[in-house]
């Protein structure tokens, strides 16, 4: 893993942002603008890392709030931002781009921990979708033996 990788593969790209905060984008390899300018499947995959991000951050890191952000206007690309968000980070309830408001005083978790179960469930994850997929686009021979 590339320090702030924690997962890829042939379609997307998991990035740690540098934040007082779990800080995490979902990047697309190709340089779609827009979501509706990816093909279905992709679209949908980005969504279900999504919500992986989302339900393991709130396990490891039991946040007030998940924020998810998408403006792409500084980097023209389908990228999603996830961010885990406490009362007592700088900027709450603020956006993390808005005015800071305190010194945070936050206690959390090791995010190396956090790193590496993120990273398994992702790649099991696809990866058992990956073969799902393939052996579904296999046509079945005992069907075909059977006419």
């Amino acid at each position: 893993m590339q320090h702030n990788i924690i997962y890829e593969d042939p379609a997307i790209l998991v990035e740690k942002e540098e934040s007082e905060i779990p800080w995490l984008k979902i990047f697309t390899k190709a340089p779609y603008r827009e979501l509706t300018d990816m093909p279905k499947d992709l679209r949908d995959k980005i969504w279900d890392v999504y919500y992986i991000i989302e339900e393991e951050m709130r396990e490891y890191y039991k946040p007030k709030k998940i924020n998810m952000a998408s403006f792409a206007n500084m980097l023209p690309r389908v990228h999603i931002h996830v961010m885990a968000r406490f009362e007592n980070d700088s900027y709450f309830p603020n956006p993390m781009w808005g005015e800071k408001l305190r010194k945070a005083t936050l206690d959390l978790p090791d995010e190396s921990e956090f790193f590496k179960r993120l990273h398994t469930k992702l790649a099991h994850n696809f990866t058992s979708l990956q073969t799902e997929r393939r052996r579904s686009d296999v046509p079945d021979r005992r069907k075909r033996n059977q006419s």
